[in-house]
C-alpha cells in the first residue's frame, strides 16, 4: 500500500548519505494517506485535470429526518467519498456518499461527530440559526474552501528507534550530521510520495497522526482524520486528531470514535 517505489527509495537514501538497511526500515513504519489540499498546493502534474474532493467550512446538507448533531458543533469539513483516491487508504471508507465531520476547532471539543451521507439520499442545507430556550442562536459557520486528493505517506514517530538507524545516528560520523541527514531524507522521501513538496497545513486522512503532543493512534487506535485548524481558519493555531479502531472505521460506526485537540 506504499506509495513509493523501494528501489526509488534506497536511491534516494544513497543521494543523503543513509544507509540502505536505515531506509528499508523507515519503509517498514510508514502508512498511506490521503492530503485534501487547496488548488495552489497541488502538485503541479496534478492542477490541470484536478478534481474537488472535499469543502471546509459551509452549512450542511443532511437528509430528511436526520438533524444537526447534537451540539451544534460547527461543520468543519464535507468529503466526497467517491473522489478520493482508490485503494490507497489501508483503512475502509464508503465508496461514496459524503462525510460530513462536525468539530469546535478553536477550543477543545464538547461535542462532535461524524456524519455518512449515502449518495442519492435526499438532503436540505440547514440553517446555522436556532432556538435554545426560547433565544435565538446561531452555530459557527466557517468560510468554504475547496480542496483536492493527493495521496501521500506518512510515517510512524517512533520510526528512528528501528537498531539499524540507531547505529547509524550513534556510529562513527553520526552526530549532528547523521540527524541532518536523515531529516532530509525522511522530508524527500515524503515529497516523493507526494509528488511535490508534501503539506504541512492540511487536512489529512488516515495514515499515521503528526501530533504535536502524544500521538492519540496507539494500541488498536488508528488515524480517521487529522485537521489543522488552519485548513478550515487561517486565525486559527491548533491539531484537531479523530481516531478510532479499524473494526468501527470499516463498520462506520463513528459515533465511537475518540476526538483530541492539541495546542
Amino acid at each position: 500500500m506504499t506509495s513509493i517505489d523501494e528501489a526509488l527509495l534506497l536511491k534516494t537514501a544513497a543521494e543523503y548519505g543513509v544507509p540502505a538497511p536505515v531506509a528499508q526500515e523507515l519503509l517498514a513504519q510508514t502508512r498511506p494517506c490521503v492530503y485534501l489540499v487547496q488548488h495552489r498546493e497541488l502538485p503541479t502534474s496534478r492542477q490541470e485535470n484536478a478534481r474537488p474532493a472535499a469543502r471546509t467550512g459551509g452549512l450542511p446538507a443532511l437528509p430528511d429526518g436526520v438533524d444537526w448533531p447534537e451540539g451544534r458543533a460547527p461543520l468543519v469539513l464535507t468529503v466526497d467519498c467517491a473522489a478520493l483516491p482508490q485503494d490507497v487508504l489501508d483503512i475502509e471508507l464508503p465508496a461514496d456518499g459524503h462525510l460530513l465531520f462536525f468539530t469546535e476547532i478553536s477550543y477543545p471539543p464538547e461535542s462532535a461527530a461524524v456524519l455518512h451521507v449515502p449518495a442519492g439520499a435526499r438532503t436540505t442545507e440547514r440553517a446555522a440559526t436556532y432556538a435554545w430556550e426560547g433565544e435565538p442562536m446561531q452555530t459557527t459557520v466557517y468560510e468554504p474552501r475547496t480542496l483536492y486528493a493527493v495521496p501521500g505517506l506518512s510515517l510512524d514517530g517512533d520510526w528512528e528507534g528501528g537498531p539499524e538507524t540507531e547505529a547509524f545516528l550513534d556510529g562513527d560520523g553520526g552526530g549532528d550530521e547523521a540527524e541532518d541527514a536523515l531529516e532530509n531524507f525522511e522530508e524527500a522521501v515524503l515529497d516523493l510520495a507526494y509528488g511535490g513538496q508534501h503539506p504541512g497545513v492540511c487536512v489529512q486522512i488516515g495514515g499515521f497522526s503528526d501530533p504535536w503532543d502524544m500521538a492519540p493512534d496507539e494500541g488498536e487506535l488508528v488515524l480517521f482524520a487529522q485537521l489543522a485548524g488552519q485548513a478550515i481558519d487561517y486565525d486559527v493555531c491548533t491539531l484537531n486528531l479523530i481516531v478510532g479502531t479499524r473494526e468501527d472505521i470499516a463498520a462506520r460506526r463513528y459515533a465511537d470514535l475518540q476526538y483530541e485537540q492539541q495546542t
